[in-house]
């Protein structure tokens, strides 16, 4: 097997437009990694690329859930290994994009998860709230409140009371981690224009069409770019309030991803030159011929 390109980094960086040109050059096709993309009519608050946009390069894992339903990361697991198995046995080669970590290397690592276990990575919550939550039924040695990662692990044991066994540092296939990163004070003004971008794309009307749908979905309430609208929907915040709230909610995220990608995988940062991304696409393919 061809190693598999995975293409990481924070919200807003380009990993969309790069994993397209990549495909156009190494006849791969694409699996999102994206964990709110998964879902349908989730289109302009997860930056969800248009059929246009795709430029006819097969994507998979996009629109396969109704924003009603569950999908839990050991679902993502065994739906991302089968394309994988399937885009290699044409002869494709496989390349995987997006911002969801925990997705991403449940898929490719010796994660080992009991059918019907949820796994959760909280990013509606706080540090402080998870440690809260924990302690609402757990009395055992607690993890330092700065260590995010044990945790989100140890409410989702707590949660699901069982044990997640895993082999977390076993690789089941070969993979070329490309991170994309900018300076952060960049990399903010980007996330901060692209939320005002979604507004003019239509988000608030997306959203809008979705507000029936609130109570019965977790995503709606979870993922960023959607939960914080559930206040403005039901009269409690302003639009302005929301607005800034996701773009507050989305700079913490890309803090977190940044953290995950650095310890997680052995991740090869290349800085994007906004400027000539052309530039940065010629860097990413002479990085993955080194490493072949």
């Amino acid at each position: 097997m061809q190693d598999i390109i995975v293409i990481v980094g924070p919200t807003g960086v380009g990993k969309t437009k790069l994993s397209i040109e990549l495909a156009k050059k190494l006849n791969a096709e694409i699996i999102n990694g994206d964990s709110v993309a998964i879902y349908k009519g989730l289109d302009i608050g997860s930056a969800k690329p248009s059929i246009e946009e795709q430029e006819g390069i097969p994507h998979h894992l996009l629109d396969i859930k109704d924003v009603e339903e569950s999908y839990t990361v050991f679902e993502y697991q065994k739906d991302c290994r089968a394309k994988i198995e399937e885009i290699t046995s044409r002869g494709k080669r496989v390349i995987i994009v997006g911002g969801t970590g925990l997705y991403i290397k449940a898929a490719l690592y010796n994660y080992q998860f009991t059918e019907g276990t949820t796994y959760n990575e909280y990013n509606d919550l706080s540090n402080e709230d998870i440690l809260e939550k924990i302690k609402k039924n757990y009395s055992g040695i607690l993890p330092e409140v700065q260590n995010r990662k044990r945790l989100v692990r140890l409410l989702n044991k707590v949660e699901n009371d069982e044990k997640i066994t895993n082999l977390k540092d076993e690789c089941l296939y070969p993979i070329i981690v490309i991170g994309l990163t900018a300076p952060r004070e960049i990399l903010y003004q980007r996330i901060n224009n692209r939320v005002d971008k979604m507004l003019e794309n239509g988000l608030l009307e997306e959203v809008t069409s979705l507000k029936d749908k609130y109570n019965d979905s977790r995503i709606l309430n979870t993922g960023i770019g959607y939960k914080e609208f559930r206040d403005y929907l039901f009269n409690n915040k302003s639009l302005e309030e929301v607005i800034s709230e996701i773009k507050i909610d989305s700079r913490h995220f890309a803090k977190r991803q940044y953290t995950f990608f650095n310890h997680q995988f052995n991740t090869k940062w290349i800085e994007v030159d906004f400027n000539d991304f052309s530039k940065t696409i010629k860097e990413v393919e002479d990085t993955i011929k080194e490493l072949n």
